[in-house]
């Protein structure tokens, strides 16, 4: 059996109940979706000062993440979980190098655009989205062109935590980031960590009715194109996905098929923990609970 979460915030009750369920269900992987840090972490990315002393997110990575999957490694020992995690939009990206190094003894394995082989399955990880109104643009990238829809602002813009190549930004892709990562391998025994959920489907629907920017009603649908498109073409086992916290609220689902893929929503826009289970042999199977 395998977890799957997304979209913590930082909640540190969150992150609490997922390692107390971990320690008694002993899975045999945990994966975390993005937006794990707390928001405060990027008001001081921002100002390029260290997050408040007084706030839950000192030292986030170091005194919840490591410190509470160390203290799970020290209980369960050899039956401790392979972990797999990405950052999302919400995380600044000046966190990543303290996330890779916290992770470097074998606590976790950061995945954004890596793979990895757990058991007989192989694991790849993506945490960029398309372009948001959000000014935060460290995990924005292009869909699968130019175009950016109304009300949203273009990677070039916002502001970033850590310095990036222009050209990579104004040409880049998530389309053409899939493929390099995919290559030529064959997927049908694969999972996908992403942040981004596919566009037009029950866990990309956000709470946009009505909603008009320069007389334009804004698009329901928000999710990625590319990430849709990867799936239809090359059809991946199982995808994991989050970032639209209220899609299972307003759609009542937490799961989509695209042919032979099976899509999981961990977002959740209440005050629990949303943890989906899955196993990777009965995909089908999977359960999510709020805890």
């Amino acid at each position: 059996m395998w977890i799957f979460v997304s979209d913590l915030h930082g909640r540190v009750d969150r992150y609490r109940k997922l390692f107390d369920v971990v320690a008694r269900e002993r899975p045999a992987a945990v994966l975390l979706g993005g937006d794990l840090l707390p928001s405060g972490l990027v008001a001081a990315a921002r100002r390029g000062k260290p997050a408040p002393a007084d706030a839950a997110d000192t030292d986030f990575v170091d005194g919840v993440l490591a410190h509470g999957f160390a203290a799970l490694r020290d209980r369960l020992g050899a039956a401790y979980p392979r972990v797999f995690l990405i950052l999302g939009n919400d995380d600044p990206r000046i966190a990543e190098a303290g996330v890779v190094e916290a992770g470097s003894d074998g606590l976790w394995e950061y995945l954004h655009g890596r793979r990895a082989t757990c058991g007989d399955t192989e694991v790849f990880g993506y945490a960029c989205v398309p372009p948001t109104p959000f000014l935060l643009k460290d995990w924005e990238r292009y869909d699968v062109s130019r175009y950016v829809d109304p009300g949203c602002c273009p990677p070039e813009e916002g502001w970033r935590s850590v310095p990036v190549e222009p050209n990579d930004v104004r040409f880049g892709t998530i389309t053409d980031d899939l493929a390099r990562l995919a290559g030529d391998a064959a997927l049908d025994r694969s999972v996908w960590l992403f942040h981004a959920p596919p566009h037009e489907t029950v866990l990309d629907r956000a709470a946009l009715d009505g909603v008009m920017v320069d007389h334009a009603p804004l698009d329901v649908h928000v999710g990625s194109i590319a990430i849709r498109r990867f799936i239809e073409t090359r059809q991946p086992l199982v995808t994991l996905h989050g970032h639209i916290h209220e899609s299972a609220r307003l759609t009542g689902c937490w799961q989509h098929r695209l042919g032979r893929t099976l899509a999981l929503s961990a977002a959740h826009d209440g005050p629990e923990l949303a943890l989906v289970r899955f196993d990777p042999e009965q995909p089908e199977a999977a359960t999510r609970e709020l805890i």
